[in-house]
């Protein structure tokens, strides 16, 4: 009963969410370890019960586009195809030897910044196909970084319309007030996609997002 109540409620959402759509694309984008993957690997969950992609301390981790297509719900006789679509974080700065801080071996420190300089340029590409923006910021970290303007910035231009997930509210230093503070012009949603704290919120919003 309860796994069909939480279904029910997932479909309700994002039926609001694609209005009189049958498909949308929805990009996922922010800075590296904001908690993009781990967003879209809670969603993935709720609605497959598979995560899409793996998640580490180590920046970068996601160096290639990845996608899970082909969500189908079923409401009032009508059916919805959404796809999500993880990005590599943007950064304006790539430098090998932030990896080997984290204890990557200098060769293998060169390659990884090599393949998240190339994701940076894939992320950015991406915004020509996707419908909508779900912005995911770590409301532990300054909002107002050169990154986050430059992303903003992108899809100001683009008139894409955006969300902004605050996320990993479970940290003490969390402060989702600054993030609405930088970013007043956009909806924002405090988030643990970790913990799956607030989820249901994130939902509401995103079917805000549409209208």
């Amino acid at each position: 009963m309860v796994i069909k109540i939480i279904t029910n409620f997932f479909s309700r959402i994002f039926a609001g969410l694609f209005g009189g759509r049958t498909n949308m694309a929805i990009g996922f984008y922010g800075p590296p370890n904001g908690g993009k993957t781990t967003l879209a690997n809670r969603i993935c969950k709720d609605f497959t019960g598979e995560e899409l992609g793996k998640v580490s301390k180590i920046p970068h981790e996601t160096t290639k586009v990845q996608m899970a297509e082909q969500l189908k719900f079923e409401h009032k006789g009508r059916n919805m195809t959404f796809k999500i679509i993880d990005t590599p974080g943007i950064a304006t700065k790539i430098d090998f030897e932030d990896f080997m801080k984290h204890g990557l071996k200098e060769k293998d420190a060169k390659k990884r910044a090599k393949e998240a300089t190339k994701g940076v340029i894939e992320s950015i590409k991406w915004l020509d196909d996707v419908d909508a923006v779900v912005v995911v910021l770590d409301a532990a970290q300054n909002p107002y970084s050169q990154v986050n303007i430059t992303i903003i910035g992108n899809l100001i231009a683009r008139k894409l319309p955006v969300l902004i997930a605050a996320n990993k509210t479970d940290l003490k230093r969390a402060n989702v007030k600054r993030v609405e503070a930088a970013f007043p012009e956009y909806d924002v949603v405090g988030i643990s996609a970790k913990h799956g704290k607030n989820i249901e919120e994130f939902y509401e919003s995103l079917y805000k997002l549409s209208k």
